[in-house]
Parts: structure tokens; C-alpha cells; sequence
């Protein structure tokens, strides 16, 4: 190794890469990447980590890729991700990750439009959607995949697997002494390090650019609160593709040196996540939404004497999660009780969650109902609420420990500046803050304004500095009695609900510049039921069924799903026009191929309003029924029409 990259230091060094080869001097032979094959968990050293990021970048060198050029990656969380990123980075190129489950004709958008140069793809499933839209890629000179298993037969001329460019690049790297060398050390903080798509809830994503400094930058700032160290461990399973992950696993970890692991399947996740139990852990709402899901059936398949004790433990865990943060202090006598209830009936169940040794955990990326937070406080986890959004890198606000408000996404990072337009939209200033959208410099203008980060959401900051955020600021609400709402926290409550997978309300007057303009005199919902969750139900109290739309319209299931609505209108008494009205069980499950939700599983508001105009309209009109007739898009491509009737339940 070089002299130059042997006396690189997280201090002297101002890109990714360069922060990457810092570690590998410092960290050395200490495991940097685990990832579990065949039931093994196999480690890479960071020295070994570097090496492999250094042979890849040759090898896209040898290829042709050049300063300023896209690599695009497309694939589940694999070591080989992080290699193809960072030795894109290396050589001066950059990157944009796609989410694995995109349909071809999304690839195709997201590779046009970042004038993508190579494609990085996991397996034969990924290479198939590249071959289907082979014809339209004509910037692309090849296309490298990590998994050979399936891609005997597939000649393609621009196919090559990922080791044989490994091994191209040490050939080229022997051949060029000095030339990877100068290609780090030229890269500065203020190249484009990757492209991060937008969540898209109003459209096709933009391609917002993160430099370096940006990502550094902000890992530097989360780990001014939260430090973390070579010791801890992190389990990367969320999609590389959104921000929140690319923050962790690679601005947090080239910061702190902790170490990834990768779960061998996404159907093993969480039986990997407790097997490695993880220190830190960071993942979106319907992440800890599903946990949630997961132990209330549970809890209500096991016996009555575990049921109870489970009961007591979690009343004395909320009590002491209150009492807490409301800092009035915590007597002796509660404190003897959750010990005895964390002893018994709390720990074991972090446990069998996978967050014993959780030491911080996050959740980001949209809006965490305040009862599933007290939830996660009760048992013991330290559950973070973070606010941010791609074009900041993923990060402007974090509660602080020990400083948590249920309601609030905590106070600005270190070196950030939140302040609110009087129409109460919600803007940031930081290093952090992207240079752009890639060829979208209207876009651009419309975002930033005077070096401030206009988000789109709105919101306010309480007497404490700690920002609340009340929802998109189109999607705010004014009901009939005036009172301004958020949507996203009535859907909240009604997925406290372990049958609610999805929910989605409308009502009121929605503010201007919406996607749908409508004055509606009062609330109603959409709901999605969890097939699997209701399905389980509903075997249980014997009620038969074939598919999701017939169960979905079993009178039973209104029934069942009606005592949630109703428990979220109590919880909204205090504010009586908010309280929903009616509500129907959707005939299918909203869906990201069908472009009702976005790929981080946000709702697309606007768009479904619009889908299902007819539906929306007859929940306001003195009808029990409505008929709806659906196209539905599978992921391979193939449609089908569904016909049936809703039923409209009054409340």
C-alpha cells in the first residue's frame, strides 16, 4: 500500500473512500462486514474491506468508466454494494441505488435519467429486468452481477460476473502502479458521492446529489450525540437505495467504525437480527409497526396466564416510560416494579425481538404513532425519533437521550438550522443539504431558497426547541369547524391496530396546491386489512375464506375492524371533527407496483384519491355499497380485474 493512502486519517481525509482506507489503517484486521451464507456467518476485515473496494475500482477503470460517471446498483444488501459504491467513489465516479423490488420499466427511468455508465445487479432475477429493457439502455457498456447461481446460459456479450472484474482490476492495478493512487487523492468533498432518489409521493422520483462533505458531514453530526465504536454491531436490511440506510451504512460506519452485518435472506431478517443483536438499529415506521403486529399476536395466541402477566409487565413498563419523561421522578416502588416486570416478562421479549442489546434504535423516513412509541419505551428500547429527508442526507432533527417527546422528532442536529415560514413550513440549513436535483435544475430552485432546504413538510418548534412535525404541508387538513389536522396522525392511530396493515383519510378541505382539491364535510377512512394477521383470525373463529378481497368483506371483519376505528375516535375526542365517520376495507392491498405507494411505502395520497375517486365520493352520499372494478399489476408484469362490491360502514 502507498504511502499517501497509509497516512490517511479521519482527519485528512474528505471523501468516502478516503475515510474508508483511514479506517482500514486504523481498524486493520478487526471485522468490518459479516454477512451469512449457507448458515455461516463469514467476516471481512476492514483491510480486506478496502482491498476489495481498490480491486473493483480498478476494474471499473479498466472498463472505461470515467470522473463524473454513474454506476447504478441494483440488488439486495450485500457486501458487493458497498465494494461497487465505494469503488465507484474512488476512481471519481458516483452512484444511485435502486430498490430491488422495481419493476423493469422503473430501472429503465432511473438508469436513463442518471446516465447510467454500468450496472451493478445481484442475480439472475435483477439481470432479467436489464435484459427486458436492454434495448432502451444505450449508455450502458456493462452490467455486472454478484450471484452466478441461474446465469449459466445467459451469453450476453456486456454480462460479467463481479469477481471477474475483481480480477481485472488487480491485472489493471499491476499494470498502472500509482494510477488508483491518484485517482482517490484527487476526489474532494465537494464531488457528487451518489444520487439518491426522492420518495416520489407526487410523482416520478428526482435524483437528488449528495456530495461527500454531505455524508460525512452528517455522520459526523449523529455521532456528536451518538457515539458508537468498533465494538458495536448493525444489521443492514433496508433497502441500500433509501437515504436512511446509506446514512448508517456508510456515513455512520466510515465515522464510528462499528460493524455491518447482512442477513442471509430477506425471509430470515429477523431471525438473524437475533442471532447477531445488534446495538443500534435504525428502520422506518411500518418496520417497528410490524414488531408491534408481530408480539399482539402472539400475545393473543399464548395462555391466559401469560397474557396476564405480559398485561401487568406492560403497565408498569408505560408507567415508567411516563414517568420518566416527564422527569417528575421515579419512586422507589415503581422502580422495584419494573425490575421484577423486566425480569419476568420484558427482557425476554427484546429478546425474542432481536433488541436485548440495543443500546439506541431510530425510526425515520415518515411519522411514528405515538402509541407504538410508548410501546417500544415501555418494553425498554430506546427508540429515537429522527426527522430528515433525502435532500438533507437523511438527517436534520434526533431526539436526544434521556430528552424524548412522543410527540416531537427531537431537536436540530449539531450544525443545523430549522426555521419555520409563517406558513408554517418546515426549513433546514447544514453542510448536510444536497447541491441539487441531477439535470432538474427547476426543481432545484423551487427547493433550495437562499441556502435553505425547503422540506414540504410543516410544522413548529415548542417552547424546548424540539420541532414537531404535523404532516406533508399539502396534506394538512382544515375540518368543518376550522381546526387544522394531520391526516398521517389519525392513520397512525388506526395502525396502532394489528389488523390495519395501511390506512388512508380524507376529509375536510386539503390544502391548496394539493394533488386533490376537495371540501368534504367530514372524515372517512380507507383501510387495508393484514391479510395474515386477520387471515389467522379468522381461521381461529372459524370463518372461511378464499382471497383477500373475500375476506376483506366479511361482515365479521368490519365487525373486528370497527372496534379499532372506534378506539382511534376516542383517542380523538378532544377533537370531535376529526373523529371518522366511515370507512371501507379496500379490495386489495395498496401496493407500490400499482403506484399507490412509493418504494419506502409511503402513501401516495394524491394519486390514490384520484384512482378511487368514486369511492371517496360515495363514502359522502347516503349509499351501504359501492361497486369497484380494479386493474391490478403484478410484479412480473401480468394485470388482472378485480369486481366487487364495498361495503360503507357508518360510525
Amino acid at each position: 500500500m502507498s504511502t499517501e493512502i497509509q497516512n490517511l486519517t479521519a482527519s485528512n481525509s474528505d471523501t468516502m473512500p478516503k475515510k474508508l482506507f483511514a479506517m482500514a489503517n486504523r481498524l486493520g484486521k478487526r471485522h468490518a462486514l459479516r454477512e451469512k451464507e449457507f448458515g455461516i456467518w463469514q467476516s471481512v476485515t476492514w483491510r480486506e474491506f478496502a482491498q476489495n473496494v481498490r480491486d473493483f475500482a480498478c476494474g471499473l477503470k479498466a472498463l472505461g468508466l470515467n470522473r463524473g460517471d454513474t454506476v447504478a446498483i441494483l440488488g439486495d444488501n450485500r457486501p458487493e454494494w458497498l465494494y461497487a459504491e465505494f469503488g465507484a467513489q474512488a476512481i471519481g465516479g458516483k452512484s444511485i441505488g435502486i430498490y430491488q423490488d422495481s419493476v423493469a420499466e422503473e430501472v429503465k427511468y432511473l438508469v436513463q435519467a442518471s446516465d447510467t455508465r454500468i450496472i451493478v445487479a445481484e442475480d439472475q432475477e435483477q439481470v432479467d429486468k436489464i435484459l427486458e429493457i436492454w434495448d432502451d439502455l444505450d449508455d450502458v457498456i456493462k452490467v455486472i452481477f454478484y450471484y452466478s447461481k441461474g446465469m449459466r446460459n445467459y451469453h450476453e456479450s456486456f454480462l460479467a460476473p463481479f469477481t471477474d472484474i475483481m480480477a481485472l482490476g488487480r491485472d489493471w492495478d499491476k499494470a498502472h502502479p500509482g494510477e488508483f493512487e491518484r485517482e482517490l487523492m484527487t476526489g474532494c468533498g465537494d464531488d457528487v458521492a451518489l444520487m439518491s432518489t426522492t420518495s416520489g409521493t407526487t410523482g416520478r422520483p428526482k435524483l437528488a446529489m449528495l456530495t461527500h462533505q454531505n455524508m460525512l458531514s452528517q455522520g459526523e453530526y449523529a455521532a456528536g450525540i451518538d457515539k458508537m465504536g468498533p465494538e458495536d454491531e448493525y444489521v443492514s436490511f433496508l433497502p441500500l437505495a433509501w437515504i436512511g440506510e446509506q446514512l448508517t451504512s456508510t456515513s455512520r460506519q466510515l465515522q464510528d467504525g462499528f460493524a455491518i452485518n447482512f442477513p442471509e435472506s430477506a425471509s430470515t431478517v429477523q431471525q438473524n437480527i437475533r442471532e447477531i443483536g445488534p446495538n443500534v438499529m435504525f428502520s422506518p415506521p411500518r418496520i417497528w409497526e410490524n414488531m408491534l403486529s408481530m408480539v399482539q399476536v402472539k400475545i393473543d395466541d399464548t395462555t391466559p396466564l401469560k397474557r396476564k402477566m405480559y398485561d401487568w409487565a406492560m403497565k408498569v413498563g408505560y408507567d415508567y416510560a411516563e414517568a420518566k419523561f416527564s422527569k417528575k421522578g421515579i419512586d422507589g416502588a415503581l422502580k422495584a416494579k419494573y425490575a421484577l416486570a423486566r425480569a419476568l416478562v420484558l427482557e425476554e421479549l427484546t429478546d425474542q425481538l432481536g433488541l436485548r442489546k440495543i443500546k439506541r434504535a431510530y425510526t425515520g423516513g415518515a411519522a411514528l404513532g405515538p402509541d407504538v412509541f410508548r410501546f417500544y419505551h415501555a418494553m425498554g428500547v430506546n427508540l429515537k425519533q429522527v426527522f430528515g429527508q433525502t435532500e438533507s442526507a437523511g438527517l436534520s432533527a434526533i431526539h436526544r437521550d434521556g430528552e424524548i417527546k412522543f410527540q416531537t422528532v427531537g431537536v436540530p442536529l449539531p450544525g443545523t438550522q430549522i426555521k419555520i415560514l409563517d406558513t408554517g413550513e418546515i426549513c433546514v440549513k447544514s453542510d448536510a443539504v444536497f447541491v441539487g436535483y441531477y439535470k432538474n435544475p427547476q426543481a432545484t430552485a423551487e427547493t433550495m431558497e437562499d441556502g435553505w432546504l425547503r422540506t414540504g413538510d410543516a410544522g413548529y418548534l415548542d417552547e424546548d426547541g424540539h420541532l414537531i412535525v404535523i404532516d406533508r404541508a399539502k396534506d394538512v387538513m382544515t375540518l368543518h369547524d376550522g381546526t387544522k389536522f394531520s391526516p398521517q396522525f389519525i392513520e397512525n392511530k388506526l395502525k396502532f391496530s394489528q389488523y390495519v396493515k395501511e390506512a388512508v383519510v380524507f376529509g375536510g378541505q386539503v390544502e391548496k396546491g394539493s394533488e386533490f382539491e376537495r371540501t368534504l364535510p367530514y372524515v372517512t377512512a380507507f383501510l387495508n386489512i393484514d391479510f395474515g394477521t386477520v387471515g389467522k383470525w379468522a381461521e381461529n373463529n372459524k370463518i372461511g375464506y378464499t382471497t383477500y378481497t373475500d375476506l376483506a368483506q366479511k361482515p365479521e371483519v368490519y365487525d373486528l375492524i370497527r372496534k379499532d376505528v372506534e378506539r382511534t375516535n376516542a383517542d380523538l375526542a378532544a377533537t370531535p371533527a376529526a373523529q371518522i365517520k366511515r370507512f371501507v376495507l379496500l379490495h386489495k392491498e395498496l401496493d407500490a407496483d400499482d403506484n399507490e405507494l412509493t418504494r419506502t411505502r409511503k402513501v401516495r395520497r394524491g394519486f390514490i384519491a384520484k384512482r378511487y375517486l368514486n369511492i371517496v365520493e360515495a363514502m359522502y352520499q347516503d349509499v351501504d355499497s359501492i361497486p369497484v372494478e380494479t386493474v391490478i399489476t403484478y410484479q412480473d408484469g401480468r394485470t388482472a380485474k378485480i369486481s366487487t362490491k364495498l361495503k360503507v360502514e357508518r360510525v
